[in-house]
């Protein structure tokens, strides 16, 4: 079953249709690349991706034990080189809220979870994943 449908708008501009939901990601080139930087580039969406992925499987194991992780906020700084032009890395940062309660031990299952995201497992390897979690 397909994913997505994506129509290419003219001016470096696509639209992605997940078809089994209907909702829509608009994505821009960037500016250093042509583009006029008004939405996500597509290799923003690579990184961006990979936090979101990362915060999902840690969602999944915290609710399967019973801990509450609401609240937490990541950012995600995409490194790009050139020569090919590609991504080399990725900075995340996980800041979760005040008060979750988690010991120590519960933290760093939740770390390390975080790694096994699909997402990160499918990007190159060459690819930095430059991870920080702030309790």
């Amino acid at each position: 079953m397909q994913t997505a449908a994506i129509l290419y708008n003219g001016e470096l501009r696509t639209t992605a249709t997940h078809l089994r939901s209907g909702t829509v990601i608009e994505t821009d080139a960037p500016v250093d690349n042509n583009g006029k930087g008004e939405r996500f580039s597509p290799s923003d969406l690579v990184a961006t991706a990979l936090g979101s992925c990362m915060l999902t499987i840690m969602g999944i194991k915290a609710r399967d034990k019973g801990w509450n992780i609401d609240g937490t906020k990541v950012s995600v700084e995409k490194i790009m080189g050139t020569e090919p032009r590609r991504i080399t890395g990725v900075k995340i940062v996980f800041d979760f809220p005040a008060g979750h309660g988690l010991e120590e031990k519960d933290r760093k299952i939740l770390e390390n979870v975080a790694y096994t995201c699909p997402v990160g497992e499918s990007v190159h390897p060459d690819i930095k994943q430059d991870v920080t979690f702030n309790w």
